[in-house]
């Protein structure tokens, strides 16, 4: 498959900052990308808006309802078999109490921690672009 056959994933994630620390998800050991952490988020259906996704990926990966505010930032990178569109959303909690129901685990973590994590690529870089970290 050349780079012009890959598919193209849109993929949201939730910015969800308290306190001066950044709310992060690890993947399941068995996902792509095992035990990597990302932001909460993930893809975009076809019948559904940025903001729409958001809103479910975070209720299925952390059991809360979220409301979404602007758009971040936006990054593109590519993997073997497909390349992510990420979308970074700035969000806010709106109720419920976080349960790691559909990720491995979650923590919160200043700015200045969040180089202590392994990161998928396509958050390593949203990351970066986002704390202004080259």
């Amino acid at each position: 498959m050349s780079s012009t056959d890959a598919r193209v994933l849109r993929v949201v994630a939730a910015v969800i900052e308290r306190g001066g620390r950044y709310l992060i998800t690890q993947r399941r050991k068995a996902a792509v990308l095992p035990l990597l952490w990302e932001f909460p988020g993930g893809r975009v259906h076809e019948e559904e808006t940025d903001e729409q996704a958001v809103v479910r990926e975070v209720r299925y990966r952390l059991g809360v309802a979220v409301k979404v505010g602007t758009h971040i930032s936006s990054v593109r990178h590519p993997y073997e078999h497909y390349t992510v569109d990420l979308h970074l959303y700035a969000c806010e909690l709106l109720s419920g109490v976080l349960v790691a129901q559909n990720v491995e685990t979650f923590i919160w973590a200043t700015s200045s921690e969040l180089d202590g994590y392994d990161f998928a690529p396509a958050d390593e870089a949203s990351m970066s672009k986002l704390l202004g970290i080259n």
